[in-house]
């Protein structure tokens, strides 16, 4: 009896978390600066039963392994709406874009939603919206849900270098 059950604890050790038809996206070029952030993302993703998340803030990459495509996508939607955002592996799971920016030249714009967990993540925010052409300061700030964003730029523009330092924030009233 013995025996068997040392056979049984062999295989299961050797079986693997995943099943073979567990779906799986991997998302590249997200902001993840420190465990605060790798914290962050999984407790974004832990709203949706049935996922489980690997962060790896070296190679800035989170991969999402599910039962389906559609509870990936809920994942992905709790990782955007916790101010996350990086390219998706997967076409069909889809990392939303929509900032609600007009397109508009404007001197101030509020930002919200973005993850801002740590001074590391002040300064990325800080480092991307200061590379847009004609933008002269912020108020972002550690733990804020909203900041400002002064000087004569366009919207989009600040917006899309979020996103490009593996961030997202929507433009505020």
């Amino acid at each position: 009896m013995k025996s068997l059950f040392l056979s049984l604890v062999a295989v299961l050790a050797l079986t693997p978390l995943t099943r073979a038809d567990d779906a799986t996206v991997k998302l590249s070029k997200v902001h993840m600066c420190c465990d605060k952030c790798v914290n962050g993302a999984a407790k974004a993703v832990s709203k949706v039963d049935g996922v489980t998340i690997t962060s790896d803030k070296t190679a800035r990459t989170i991969v999402l392994t599910a039962s389906d495509t559609t509870t990936l996508q809920k994942a992905v939607d709790a990782l955007v709406k916790a101010g996350f955002f990086g390219e998706s592996s997967d076409a069909s799971i889809k990392v939303s874009t929509d900032t609600g920016a007009k397109g508009e030249k404007v001197s101030t714009l509020k930002v919200e939603g973005v993850h801002l967990c740590c001074p590391s993540c002040v300064k990325a925010v800080d480092k991307a919206v200061k590379s847009v052409p004609g933008v002269t300061g912020d108020t972002a700030a550690k733990g804020v849900e909203v900041f400002e964003v002064t000087g004569d730029f366009k919207d989009t523009d600040v917006l899309e270098a979020l996103k490009k330092a593996g961030l997202l924030g929507k433009a505020g009233s």
